[in-house]
């Protein structure tokens, strides 16, 4: 019977089972602000404003700073370590996030 638990427990854990979540950026705010995944998902940050452009920029990762993304763009990012990754936005620094990797 461990046997199995230790199979299923590995199956769950894999990147088959990766999920996908969804951050919204709208009014210069990203929403939810703090989110909690798992190791091997991603999230896709996505631009719901109507005319502003922004960036998701982990700074205190060393990450250079990506490209802007304008209204009904993306931005997405895989996380394989586990942690918190705090991020900003590179225009608009008093747009704060923070991922927890688990």
């Amino acid at each position: 019977m461990k046997k199995y638990l230790l199979i299923l427990s590995l199956l769950i854990q894999s990147p088959l089972f990766a999920a996908e979540l969804e951050v919204i950026i709208q009014k210069y705010k990203f929403i939810p602000a703090e989110i909690t995944v798992n190791k091997g998902d991603s999230i896709v940050w996505v631009n719901k404003e109507k005319r502003q452009y922004h960036s998701v920029w982990f700074e205190q990762a060393g990450d250079p700073e990506p490209d802007y993304f304008f209204p009904d763009e993306t931005y997405t990012r895989k996380f394989e370590q586990l942690g918190d990754f705090p991020y900003r936005c590179g225009p608009h620094p008093e747009m704060t996030g923070i991922v927890h990797v688990k």
